[in-house]
């Protein structure tokens, strides 16, 4: 194998990590919205079951 040939081969194997790493910062960014989105659910019905909570618990005194 000629230093052409080697040389070659050094580029080919650099623009494939290359490509293997820009995929993988994608798949990343793509999950990292995915966690974001999923934790403001996770807020939101954090939020809504203090509310119901705190309604059963003042309703309840008055109620029973």
């Amino acid at each position: 194998m000629g230093v052409t040939d080697k040389v070659w081969a050094a580029l080919s194997s650099m623009i494939k990590l290359e490509d293997r790493v820009n995929r993988q910062a994608e798949a990343m960014k793509t999950q990292q919205q995915k966690i974001e989105d999923l934790t403001g659910r996770v807020i939101r019905l954090e939020a809504q079951l203090e509310l119901l909570t705190g309604a059963a618990i003042i309703k309840k005194p008055g109620g029973g």
